[in-house]
């Protein structure tokens, strides 16, 4: 991942960072990541950073020493994010104070939300300005989706893609598992939603679907995630901005792909 961070390769997208979704989460919120859950380590995150930029990390504030931690995280340029928690809202809440300025997958790994417990979902919604959200209509509700967008002003798309991604149906590796694709969707063995097929251009047209204006919902796949990351000169067509741009026809179908103003060859691409 190193050098892929520091030189994009011919052909693909830059290599913004690391995100770490684990191994600082409940063990009790695994989803498909490996169970490997525990308490953070600076000295490990150091060597980790050293490797290849870690630029977001995902972790339970409800873990020994994860506030106090979140604090350090932010002081020293770290993006913070919340995921993969059975917290309560108040530690949520707790969290933010400190410093966590996001959410992971949004609903997805998370306590849930509940009128008398409103959970780690009640604090996004409540308090967030930022979260993630994985929009292929298996992993949230088209409704709860309608309602993060009213709750949190800068909620933005991940895909949360695997290696299934644009491929036939059958047996896939996602790290140590044998994940299945099937139906658009990608799970365990056991039924647990492992990642996801959704490419970003879809997630667009999802948004669409769902009632957003085509302005809002480039905004929700593109801007509002560099801003999170604080890349303010990406996402965005604007003059002196990275000239990273898809283009679409009417129906919200891929046509062109430039990356940094060089534009891709599709012809290969199924």
């Amino acid at each position: 991942l190193g050098p892929a961070c520091r030189e994009r390769t011919s052909g693909g997208a830059r290599v913004l960072g690391v995100h770490l979704e684990g191994p600082y989460i409940s063990p009790g919120k695994l989803g498909a990541q490996p169970d490997h859950a525990r308490t953070g380590s600076m000295d490990e995150l150091r060597r980790l950073h050293a490797l290849a930029p870690v630029r977001l990390i995902t972790l339970a504030p409800e873990l020994p020493g994860a506030l106090d931690w979140i604090a350090a995280l932010a002081a020293e340029g770290f993006r913070v994010q919340l995921g993969h928690s059975a917290g309560s809202y108040e530690d949520g809440v707790a969290a933010l104070e400190r410093g966590a300025s996001g959410f992971t997958h949004l609903y997805n790994a998370m306590s849930g939300l509940h009128h008398r417990a409103p959970g780690m979902a009640g604090a996004a919604l409540a308090h967030a300005r930022y979260a993630e959200i994985i929009p292929d209509l298996l992993h949230v509700h088209p409704g709860a989706i309608r309602a993060a967008l009213r709750a949190i002003p800068c909620l933005y798309c991940v895909t949360d893609s695997t290696a299934a991604a644009g491929m036939p149906d059958g047996d896939y590796r996602l790290g140590s598992h044998t994940v299945t694709k099937c139906m658009g969707g990608v799970r365990l063995s056991d039924g647990t939603l492992a990642g996801s097929t959704l490419t970003m251009d879809q997630a667009l047209r999802n948004l669409v679907g769902l009632g957003l204006e085509i302005e809002d919902a480039s905004r929700r796949t593109a801007t509002h995630a560099a801003d999170f990351l604080g890349l303010h000169d990406r996402g965005r067509l604007e003059p002196g901005a990275w000239a990273d741009v898809l283009v679409l026809d009417p129906s919200l179908q891929l046509q062109r792909v430039i990356i940094e103003g060089e534009e891709i060859d599709l012809s290969d691409a199924g």
